[in-house]
């Protein structure tokens, strides 16, 4: 067997252990990322939706009783 053939398929086989680990660490960075803007998006919409203020139901009468939308 050739050594250079050998050197080729270690560095070869490194190469690839080492992307495979890249690809690791990358994957684990972007689920942190993601992870941390679903908590900014949350944070977001409960703070827009406590600083909204919230339409009067209708107690009384036909009109909004039954379902009660607006615009």
């Amino acid at each position: 067997m050739d050594v250079a053939l050998s050197n080729a398929i270690i560095q070869t086989a490194t190469h690839l252990a080492s992307a495979k680990q890249s690809d690791a660490v990358n994957i684990a960075m972007l689920k942190k990322a993601l992870d941390l803007q679903e908590t900014a998006a949350a944070t977001m919409l409960d703070t827009m939706v406590q600083s909204m203020p919230q339409p009067q139901l209708a107690t009384s009468g036909t009109l909004g009783t039954q379902v009660n939308t607006f615009a």
